[in-house]
């Protein structure tokens, strides 16, 4: 078992102009995993609202994983990437390589994207793009190394055996 923060970076969602409907996305491909989410929150696109509560999550909860949710493209109001940056000790860049080749098979959009992935103490974060689809798409690509990584980041895990 462990634990997930989902944490929905949208203006308009935290205003209440927009349904947060990737969350969702991200709890139905969660749901394979023995994962309980403990943490979920909708915060503006402000870099640092967004480090200090991934801080938070890590540093005072002890949060596993935290999977973000939007401000990973090019817009100027997008700053995820940059307030996770800020936050973590050591990159994890295979996860957001893999999803992005993987994406891009789907569509040429997935080089906007602009999501990292990092480790905060033993925490893994993991940015995701906004759309619902996106989700998805993501997480299905990295969905079965997320217990050997918190395991791995726990000090738990003896060896990476090959996956068949």
């Amino acid at each position: 078992m462990f634990s997930v923060g989902i944490l929905t970076i949208s203006d308009k969602g935290w205003l209440g102009e927009r349904q947060d409907e990737s969350s969702q996305a991200i709890r139905d491909s969660l749901a394979s995993l023995d994962a309980e989410e403990v943490k979920y929150e909708v915060v503006p696109d402000e870099k640092d609202i967004i480090a200090a509560k991934l801080k938070e999550w890590v540093d005072k909860i002890g949060i596993d994983v935290i999977i973000t949710t939007g401000g990973t493209g090019l817009s100027p109001r997008d700053v995820t990437p940059e307030a996770t940056l800020s936050v973590v000790d050591r990159m994890a860049p295979g996860f957001t390589e893999v999803m992005r080749a993987e994406s891009f098979k789907k569509t040429p959009m997935a080089v906007l994207s602009r999501a990292v992935a990092g480790i905060r103490k033993s925490s893994l974060i993991i940015n995701l793009p906004g759309s619902p689809k996106a989700v998805r798409e993501s997480l299905e690509v990295v969905l079965a190394v997320l217990p050997h990584a918190v395991e791995t980041l726990r000090g738990e895990a003896h060896e990476c055996a090959a996956q068949d």
